[in-house]
């Protein structure tokens, strides 16, 4: 398993440390300096790191004051970034890791099944042409919290050990760590949010009322090669979670 990042690292504890009440809400937090000298990192992994609880909305910055616990939010925080997917197993149960909860999952494959003409045009294949589709039911704590519809072209799993996502050698590795193992890197996610609200069914298994909002997130992964290996419809239910997105900014050379 790749090891994290020092940030993600430095972040991971001072997480722990809030939720263990080292500071209380409101608390004014040592300065980066003082952190980094603690941790043995430079001042620019723990800038990143309070940056990254920022984001999570455990912490907050008060301009020319420095940072303080915030006050927990009503509604939970789904953070997706780069890093999501480069820490080696299930992005879903590490993302719930993260929020003190115990991520699990139900799910159920078919194979053969063939590509709608929307799911062919995502993954640039014909349509027809033979896909594995899983549906998931994703939970925190046995509480339902995300359903996803996920595709994958049989052209490219077909009789190799991770045909079927959640059975084999690499079940619950997630999509980046399963196609690793046959030669396929990942190296891009495009994901397209968009609001909608809750079907009967939906409502029944996310446990809100119908016509709530969701958030319905159309995400494809590509290889090296820039070709379409899986595309998955995700849906969140928008009263327990709001979605962030970090986006990494690279510095200029000056």
């Amino acid at each position: 398993m790749p090891r994290e990042a020092p940030y993600l690292e430095v972040a991971d504890d001072l997480r722990r440390r809030v939720r263990a009440g080292e500071w209380a809400v409101g608390d004014r937090l040592p300065s980066r300096a003082q952190l980094a000298e603690e941790y043995g990192v430079g001042r620019n992994v723990t800038q990143r790191a309070m940056e990254r609880l920022i984001i999570e909305g455990i912490l907050e910055g008060k301009a020319g004051s420095g940072t303080y616990v915030r006050t927990p939010r009503e509604r939970l925080r789904m953070v997706r970034s780069r890093h999501r997917e480069l820490r080696g197993g299930s992005p879903f149960r590490a993302d719930m890791k993260e929020q003190g909860r115990r991520g699990t999952w139900e799910s159920h494959s078919q194979a053969r099944v063939p590509a709608p003409q929307h799911i062919a045009q995502r993954l640039a294949i014909d349509p027809g042409d033979p896909c594995v589709v899983t549906r998931y039911e994703f939970l925190a704590d046995d509480q339902s919290v995300q359903l996803s519809e996920s595709w994958e072209p049989m052209a490219i799993t077909d009789g190799t050990p991770i045909v079927l996502p959640e059975m084999g050698p690499l079940a619950g590795m997630g999509v980046v760590e399963r196609m690793r193992t046959i030669g396929v890197i990942i190296e891009t996610a495009v994901e397209i949010p968009r609001p909608g609200r809750a079907t009967q069914e939906e409502a029944n298994l996310l446990g809100v009322n119908v016509g709530e909002l969701l958030t319905h997130i159309e995400r494809t992964y590509y290889d090296s090669d820039g070709r379409p290996v899986e595309t998955a419809d995700i849906t969140v239910p928008d009263v327990r979670w709001e979605i962030a997105y970090e986006i990494p900014i690279e510095k200029l050379d000056e």
